[in-house]
């Protein structure tokens, strides 16, 4: 499948003479990868290309090696909604629920839901943050998350249709190029005026150098190189194996008595690992003291 010039990266932007930093990302085959696990009903391809738009430009606010986990819990048609995005552009996601669910929008899904924020640093510090799902997009969410978690003026747009996925965000920063409260005001207004006018389409299909031009063609704009990002699920048959160690050695017999061997699937990517007798038995086995 074809997708639009620059899918699967995303791009960091500063204005030269405002305290403001953007960002800016495009999905293609990464999602189409998330999207083809399960069966899932369009509407929620289409929402799982929301969360996994806004997973991306959030992990680029890490400053550490890491991972975002953009999560719903709800009591719609879809109990959960899941995102991992790692510090260096990795994907995996899921929905859980009636998946083939349809709606007349992609929120109706997890409609009076919580959105669950989780940032966790590699071996160290895991933190969390909370807010309802009480608006109609995922972005609105998103800016209400950052302006009382962070305190920080942070404005989300965010675009799919289902076979491609893309997400913009501006955010202001603490005083250092501009100190005055008023020009500073002037200067944010001004961006998310024009950020706003962005159509879905153009989110979805124009050039992401093309779509900085218009937008902000008066300022002063120093843009970073795209960093790619790709479905990777972190899924492995060795993970597979020692998750078998949970259960019990007559239980573990009696499904190879049944089945001669021993299969899993990850949920997150679908992937199907199968286990020998000699494989699955071995981790029972008592350790030789010598």
């Amino acid at each position: 499948m074809n997708f639009p010039e620059g899918a699967d990266s995303s791009i960091r932007f500063l204005f030269g003479d405002a305290d403001i930093r953007g960002e800016t990302v495009l999905l293609g085959s990464s999602i189409e990868r998330i999207a083809s696990a399960h069966p899932y009903s369009p509407r929620v391809q289409q929402l799982l290309g929301l969360f996994a738009a806004a997973a991306v430009l959030i992990s680029n606010n890490l400053k550490y090696s890491g991972k975002i986990v953009l999560q719903a819990r709800s009591q719609g048609p879809l109990s959960l909604v899941m995102i991992e995005c790692t510090s260096t552009g990795e994907i995996r996601g899921i929905a859980r629920g009636n998946i083939d669910a349809d709606t007349p929008t992609p929120m109706e899904l997890i409609a009076g839901g919580q959105l669950v924020i989780t940032i966790e640093r590699d071996g160290g510090q895991r933190y969390q943050g909370i807010v309802p799902l009480d608006g109609t997009t995922l972005g609105g969410a998103l800016d209400n998350y950052f302006e009382q978690s962070e305190q920080l003026q942070t404005r989300f747009w965010l675009a799919c249709d289902g076979r491609v996925a893309a997400g913009f965000m501006l955010q202001q920063l603490p005083a250092q190029r501009q100190q005055n409260a008023e020009t500073r005001t002037e200067q944010w207004q001004n961006a998310t005026v024009l950020a706003a006018t962005l159509a879905d389409d153009e989110l979805l299909s124009v050039p992401r150098a093309t779509l900085l031009h218009r937008l902000f063609h008066e300022s002063a704009l120093r843009v970073f190189d795209p960093q790619p990002v790709i479905f990777n699920c972190s899924c492995s048959r060795e993970r597979s194996l020692n998750a078998l160690r949970c259960l019990e050695t007559q239980e573990l017999k009696e499904i190879i008595a049944e089945e001669g061997h021993i299969s899993m699937t990850c949920d997150m990517c679908n992937t199907p690992y199968q286990f020998n007798p000699e494989e699955v038995l071995g981790l029972a086995e008592p350790p030789v003291l010598h």
